[in-house]
């Protein structure tokens, strides 16, 4: 396969190149792509260095996939002059997640909505896939009714400028250019993304609309809270979730132990717990806390951590090119 990574300098585009080694995706060409200023950069890949190329450079290479992590304004930009080329474009960028003509994919989850046909596919809001993951079993025995979630969300989710800004200031130092308007280490901040009209933010809202297309159920509601946390592993969330049917402990905990990709963290007497440290560079999503809420007996209390640089955002992508490459080459 002739593959492009667009953002390939980028943290989401080094963990994609990770992933595809891990993976031992079959690579026979690969196309570092970055912004204009880093063409020529060397890139290293499966022990071999590659000049990073120019975007219009790599769409006249016709890949036949190009994994996406450069923001919307590049994937609305470049997105189709690839997939006119009969390229798979899979973009991680909130770019065409709502676009109706668009799948939005979590491949152990609705990778049967893909066609052959579907030459852009949307990759997921890094703390939706996590919490789906969980949730989509679930919700397949007992039918999810709302969802409460606080996200406690790493700051490699806004880039290597948080990362940066967060070490700065654990030395003391004052960042040179900061990510957030207020400092980071010993802080939580209450807002990611912008707010819209009805006072929540983006990201929140896109744990809403996404949920709601992905599990193809227009009558769930979400309701989130997220947080921007001094923490670079990956990404937590504190989930209350009501069922229309009624469920066990027990049962949920059959289900999640026999759900791929998910790996049950739950003995709270000897304190086994998910946690973002030991998330860090793993494909899988972490649960534990699992617990039914004591003034609803259909409501469910749990704790779920995944790196997001991982399924978060490059596994997932690398997955569905997987599919892709099964069901369609």
């Amino acid at each position: 396969m002739k593959v492009a990574v667009v953002g390939a300098t980028g943290l989401v585009g080094q963990e994609m190149l990770r992933v595809l080694e891990e993976f031992n995706f079959p690579v026979s060409h690969f196309i570092p792509v970055a912004s204009e200023k880093s063409v020529g950069k060397k890139i290293l890949f499966r022990q071999k260095e590659y000049n990073v190329v120019s975007v219009q450079d790599a769409i006249e290479q016709k890949p036949d996939f190009a994994l996406f992590s450069a923001g919307s304004q590049t994937s609305l930009k470049y997105a189709q002059s690839f997939a006119e080329k009969g390229t798979y474009v899979i973009d991680n960028s909130s770019a065409f997640r709502m676009d109706a003509d668009k799948p939005l994919v979590i491949p152990e989850i609705n990778g049967d909505v893909l066609k052959k046909e579907d030459k852009i596919i949307a990759n997921p809001n890094c703390s939706t896939i996590q919490m789906l993951m969980v949730l989509n079993p679930l919700h397949q025995q007992f039918k999810i009714k709302k969802i409460i979630v606080s996200t406690y969300q790493a700051v490699t989710g806004t880039g290597a400028k948080a990362v940066e800004q967060l070490f700065s200031e654990r030395e003391g130092k004052k960042p040179e250019n900061p990510a957030y308007p207020y400092p980071i280490d010993l802080n939580l901040i209450p807002q990611i993304d912008v707010f819209v009209d009805n006072a929540f933010t983006k990201e929140e809202m896109k744990m809403h609309n996404e949920t709601r297309k992905i599990l193809n159920d227009y009558t769930i509601n979400v309701n989130a809270t997220c947080v921007r946390v001094p923490v670079i592993g990956g990404h937590s969330e504190s989930v209350y979730v009501e069922f229309e049917k009624d469920f066990t402990e027990e049962k949920v905990k059959e289900l999640l132990n026999n759900t791929s990709g998910v790996v049950v963290q739950d003995d709270i007497k000897n304190a086994v717990y998910p946690m973002p440290l030991f998330a860090h560079k793993k494909n899988e999503v972490f649960v534990g806390r699992i617990r039914k809420d004591f003034s609803n007996p259909k409501g469910l209390n749990l704790f779920i951590v995944a790196d997001n640089l991982r399924k978060g955002a490059a596994t997932n992508a690398v997955q569905i090119a997987q599919y892709i490459l099964k069901k369609f080459f």
